[in-house]
Order: structure tokens, then sequence, then C-alpha cells
């Protein structure tokens, strides 16, 4: 029998020929700002498009309104991760913060904690979703800023990048991670896995590796890496303390992604196209998918043209999403004709969808208790969205029965609402909600974003450190390294 020619000794000489880039695999090694498309036989077409972009992301500078878009989701996030350091999930990701110690290289918001990057991204991630806060996009059902925005700041403070680079990481972020998921949805993807933990790793290791300045090759060795640690599954939803839930949506994605960019940029190899292929990563996330009908076309759509931080909600109120539009169309009633509380009879809300913030116990998800502190308070805050003493308030008490919940109503579709509200004098008015302020149909001004971060911060650092937090991120570019940010973010 003719012996094999692949003896160890030879197999070892051709990996390393391929790890180095020789005769097999022809990667010309290039700078991240080289935005000259790199040929490797391994990789698939959108594969190598994809990565391209990602390496060359931190060069390309951004358009005027996607610049002015992703600053506010930054300091949306921000304003997440210091409100949420006041709440459970968040003393818990400090006291792990406290525990666990490590090298003093990353910031932990709103703590006086320094500790290692990747364990930076974790606590910082589960800051930015303790609570319902944090931004959302709609198309591909995730929470970019809380996985993305905590992996952009630690990795970018690891490698002392400025603030615009930061941008750029993050802008990537909220691009890679929608693609990914839009391209397992259109695969017929387990809906038992969550969409939010997946497109969340994808997305902060896509920001981590562009802080890094990695390479198109190694671009493909990150996502390599990252689809090996893509976890999560739906069973979140059980969670009753929203610890778990902000571990699966913010903590564990922007660790991994971190995690993913240090291991390659330490030197790491991987194989060159984990979308396609053997066992590869679209057939593993839709097995029942017929592999040589999908398609990676998703993976690059539009890359460079249309940006997902622009599809990308900004929540005006702090509360479950199905008392949003009511909110807005209470609010915008009142713009038009002036009511108080003691004028109005009843207020009859139309949702779908609406089961769950029926009358539930948590502020922040009961509808009858958000809409009857808009009609005493003119508005609804983050303090009275978590002020669950309130609840049992004479005044609240006493308004909260004229609110009528229909909350499968079938001409009401998506997010919309509308509410009928009768005054003492017999007057109706009615509010049809389309579209939620701060969804990508009706986005918010800077103005209505900075208030709504305003409420969040000022409680917890104070005012002046707010003023200086808010003009720092608005004024990124000027930022020459990103720790800079640090006294602006974190709290004795």
């Amino acid at each position: 029998m003719k012996r094999s020619k692949w003896t160890r000794r030879a197999l070892l000489r051709q990996t390393a020929a391929l790890a180095a880039g020789g005769p097999w695999l022809r990667v010309r090694r290039v700078n991240a700002q080289d935005a000259q498309p790199i040929v490797s036989p391994l990789a698939g077409p959108a594969m190598r498009a994809l990565s391209d972009y990602m390496s060359a992301a931190s060069a390309r500078p951004l358009p005027a309104d996607v610049l002015e878009k992703g600053k506010q989701h930054v300091l949306d996030t921000c304003a997440a991760m210091i409100s949420g350091a006041e709440l459970p999930p968040g003393h818990a990701a400090i006291g792990f913060a406290k525990a666990y110690g490590g090298p003093e290289t990353a910031t932990v918001v709103a703590s006086p904690l320094r500790i290692g990057a990747i364990e930076a991204a974790l606590v910082n991630g589960v800051l930015a979703h303790a609570d319902e806060t944090d931004d959302s996009h709609a198309p591909s059902v995730w929470h970019p800023g809380c996985a993305v925005v905590p992996a952009a700041l630690a990795a970018g403070e690891h490698f002392g990048i400025d603030g615009a680079h930061f941008l750029c990481a993050v802008v990537l972020g909220y691009d890679v991670g929608s693609r990914v998921m839009a391209t397992l949805r259109a695969a017929g993807r387990q809906t038992y896995k969550s969409s939010h933990s997946i497109a969340g790793v994808f997305g902060a290791a896509a920001a981590a590796g562009c802080a890094a300045r990695l390479r198109p090759q190694q671009m493909r060795w990150l996502l390599d890496y990252t689809a090996q640690q893509s976890s999560g599954i739906a069973a979140w939803s059980r969670d009753t303390d929203h610890i778990e839930k902000a571990f699966a949506f913010g903590g564990m994605p922007a660790r991994s992604g971190v995690t993913s960019a240090f291991l390659v940029q330490a030197g790491w190899t991987g194989i060159d196209d984990i979308f396609s292929g053997e066992n590869n990563f679209v057939i593993a996330n839709a097995p029942e998918a017929d592999p040589a009908r999908v398609s990676l076309d998703l993976l690059v759509d539009r890359l460079g043209d249309r940006y997902e931080v622009m599809r990308t909600n900004i929540k005006k109120w702090t509360v479950g999403s199905p008392i949003q539009a009511p909110l807005d169309a209470l609010e915008n009633l009142r713009a038009r004709q002036p009511f108080s509380a003691d004028d109005v009879r009843a207020v009859v809300v139309r949702v779908s969808g609406g089961d769950v913030v029926d009358n539930r116990d948590m502020p922040d998800i009961s509808l009858q208790y958000m809409m009857a502190v808009m009609l005493v308070d003119g508005t609804a805050s983050f303090r009275s969205a978590h002020d669950k003493p309130r609840m049992n308030d004479p005044v609240i008490v006493r308004h909260r029965p004229k609110i009528h919940l229909i909350a499968n109503d079938p001409t009401i579709t998506g997010r919309q609402a509308i509410v009928e509200v009768t005054l003492h004098d017999g007057t109706r008015l009615t509010e049809h909600v389309r579209a939620v302020r701060g969804t990508a149909e009706n986005p918010m001004t800077r103005d209505e974003v900075t208030a709504k971060c305003r409420d969040l911060v000022v409680p917890v650092v104070g005012n002046a450190q707010w003023m200086r937090l808010s003009e720092q991120v608005f004024a990124l570019e000027r930022v020459k390294n990103l720790t800079e940010l640090r006294p602006l973010l974190q709290r004795e």
C-alpha cells in the first residue's frame, strides 16, 4: 500500500505556511487603512467583502447624519449604564467587578473601579441593559447599544484609540450584528435561540476588532471565534430579576466579542469563512435550511450605504415597549388641548399585545400606573417609572382606575396605539400614534435625546458631571484618547 505523503512534519510545515500566508493562502498583509480587496481562496466573496469592509472601517469617514446618530446612541447607552448601576442587575454587576479584580486597564462605569477589558465589557454590558432604557433595532430584533458600546469602550481604552475611531467602531458594530441576524432570519433560524445574544456578540466583536485595527484576514478569524462563542437562548424571558436578561443581551455578548478580538490580535488563527462550507454557522443555526439555497448576500447588503444605526430606535420613555405609544398619545393630546388629571373622566388605551403591561406590579411595565403618572405629572420620568411605593400613592390610586386597557385590539398593528380621553365636560379627544417617538420612522431630536439622558444621569452623578459628559460625547472627534472619558463615566 502506498504510504501517504502527509507525514506529521509535512503537515506542520504546510500549516505554518498557511498561517504565514504561504503558497496556498495568498494574503497580502496590509494596514487597516488599506481599503484594497484581499484575495483569499479559502473565503467566499461575501466573507471577503465583509472582512475588507470591517478592516477599513476605522479610516472610513462617516456621513454627517450617521456621525450625529452614532453620538446620540453612545450618549443613550452611557446614560443606561450610569442609571443601571442603581438597579439590582447593576448592583450584581459591580459586585462581580469588586470580587473579580484583575488588571486596572478599563473603566467600570458608575464606580471607581478599573478591571481588565474583557471583564469590564461584561460588567458594563449588564449595566447597559439593567433596565428597559437602552436602544433597539426592530428589523433584526436586538439591542445594539448594550453590547456594542461597552465592547468598543473596553477595547478602545485597551488600545488607546481616539474618539473618532471609537465612533467608527460603534457604527460598524451596529452594521455587522444586524446583518448577521438578517442572514440567519432569512435562512430560517431556530427561534429558541436569542436574536439579542447572537446579533450582540457579532456586533460587539466587530466593534472590538475595529478598535484593535485588525487586518481583513484577522477579521475573518475574528468572525470565526465569535461564531464559536455565539450563545444565548430565549429562556431569558422567564427571568424575573432582569439579571440574566441583562447578561444575555449586554454582558455576555460584549465580553465574548472583546475576547474574539483579543485572541486574534494576540496571534490566534482560525478558519477563513465560518458562514459557508461544511458545518458553517448559518446551517448550525438553521439546520432545516437547504445549504445550496442559503444566501449570504444580506451580510454585505448595502454596506457603506445603509447604516444600521440609522434604523435603530432610542426610547423616549424608560418603560416597557407597549407603553411607549400610549404615553406619546397622551402627551400629544395635552399639547393640542391642555387638561389636568382632575378634568379626566376616562382614558381608553387600545394596543396590540398589551397583556404583558396590563396592571403589572412593576411600575415600569404597568400601563395603568404609568398612564396615571402621566396624567398627574405631565411626564413619565425614570424616577417615577421605578418608584414602586408610588404605586400606592393616594393620588395615583385615585386616577389609576380611569385607565381602561384594550390589550389586543385587532385594528392595531405593531407598536401603534389609539388613546381616547373623555373629559368631565363631555369633550372627547382621540390620538392614533402610528410611529412611536424615537423610532427610525419618527426620530427624536438631539435635544430630546439629551433630555432623556439627563433624567437618567443627573440623579446618579450630578448635573456638573452630566454637563461635561454630554459635551464630550457630542465632541468625540476631539477626544485624543478614549481614557479621557473615564472621569466623566465613573463616580466615587
